[in-house]
């Protein structure tokens, strides 16, 4: 070899060494995988899940992302399509694993889809941190990968129960004379709501004289309503997703009903205090999360800082189906810095004794993986706005009971 073409040669293998120096210099990523509803029926739950999830990984990322062994990893996540059904998000999520390699997963949006794809995180040993399956049948199968930032479905509604029962007074009654309504759609989550209640019901000694289902459409509650003119129960519950609270309040007023306590599931993500300011004025509402509580954490700030950040990023404002799905990403950041490993077993361990202070609320798993830590939130909207009226640490007004005649 000539000394040029030597001397060519080395300065190659320097620049091959420069460039894979530079390579190397560049962050590493960590991809999550997520199969979510970006079309179908869950489609705006499923938006609202996807910027959560987004909002936390940019935010991580600006922080500097993640050191594990010394070496700095930003966040990154693939996302599929799952049409809002179960076969196709079981399908995706093995596509995730077997041909993306992914192996850490986020969950897909509510418990039906939750429940699908929970035999194949398990089956492949891949944690899954997720923040909108709520039904408690996610729990009670000794799943061992599945962990949930959000309360339990079965919690939902029992503050308004608990709520109506300190207040049967103001309705001239004790809590043994009150009489309950219930309409809920025949999906996990809304069964898991109304036995939730019945539960809360029956300690407090209150009466169910109604205990319906709701029409497949979630568009008529006019027989059940029909029956609450004719039996005058106290309280009306009611949950059937965002379709089932608009359903609620637009027939309340519409066939002048006169309940003095309504309380609802999906109010936020229905916009109900803006959609129907007037149908859905002194409606108690169920929340995972609301900004005015008094939480905080390093990656975010405060709950007012998350739902201001949230926003001024998506021009709407925060229901908490986002809060939950960034605090998710935020879980799986604070593992990997204290697993110090991207080992999926470890990555799990980790998970699982997560106590962790956040904007959404604190996190703390119990051995099922669900988040024992954290109340659910009941508001009241009261003038287009969700006041918090429960738990009393949180609350921000008293509960107006009765109702107002509208």
């Amino acid at each position: 070899m000539s000394p040029l073409r030597g001397l060519l040669a080395s300065l190659g293998l320097v620049m091959l060494l420069l460039g894979a120096g530079i390579a190397l210099c560049a962050d590493d990523v960590i991809t999550l995988g997520a199969a979510v509803s970006l079309t179908g029926k869950y489609a705006l739950n499923g938006a609202n899940t996807k910027n959560g999830y987004d909002l936390a990984v940019r935010q991580i990322n600006e922080q500097g992302g993640l050191r594990i062994g010394g070496k700095p990893y930003r966040l990154e996540i693939r996302y599929y399509d799952d049409e809002s059904t179960p076969a196709r998000a079981t399908e995706l999520v093995e596509r995730l694993i077997q041909q993306d390699g992914v192996k850490f997963l986020l969950g897909p949006y509510g418990s039906g889809l939750t429940k699908a794809v929970l035999p194949i995180i398990e089956r492949h040993k891949i944690p899954m941190v997720e923040a909108n399956g709520a039904a408690r049948e996610l729990f009670t199968k000794g799943n061992r990968y599945i962990f949930a930032v959000l309360s339990t479905s079965n919690k939902y509604l029992t503050p308004a129960v608990e709520l109506a029962a300190a207040n049967a007074g103001k309705l001239g009654k004790t809590p043994q004379d009150l009489k309950l309504a219930m309409a809920t759609e025949n999906d996990p989550l809304a069964q898991d709501v109304r036995a939730g209640v019945l539960a809360a019901a029956q300690r407090r000694g209150i009466n169910c004289v109604i205990d319906d289902q709701l029409p497949v459409e979630l568009d008529d509650m006019s027989v059940t309503l029909a029956k609450v003119k004719a039996l005058k129960p106290d309280i009306l519950v009611v949950s059937g997703r965002e379709k089932g609270a608009l359903t609620a309040v637009t027939q309340v007023e519409a066939l002048r009903v006169d309940i003095p306590i309504i309380a609802l599931t999906h109010c936020d993500s229905a916009l109900l205090h803006k959609k129907r300011p007037t149908a859905s004025q002194h409606v108690f509402c169920a929340h995972q999360w609301h900004r005015s509580l008094k939480h905080k954490d390093a990656l975010f700030g405060s709950a007012e800082d998350f739902a201001a950040l949230f926003e001024k990023v998506y021009g709407y404002e925060a229901p908490y189906q986002a809060a939950q799905s960034a605090a998710a990403v935020y879980v799986f950041a604070d593992a990997f810095t204290r697993a110090q490993s991207l080992d999926p077993e470890k990555v799990r361990d980790a998970i699982a004794t997560t106590d962790l202070p956040t904007f959404y609320g604190p996190i703390k798993f119990d051995a099922t993986g669900k988040n024992i830590a954290k109340p659910m939130i009941l508001s009241q909207i009261v003038d287009g706005e969700f006041v918090v009226v429960s738990p009393d640490e949180w609350a921000a007004a008293q509960p107006v009971i009765p109702r107002p005649h509208h």
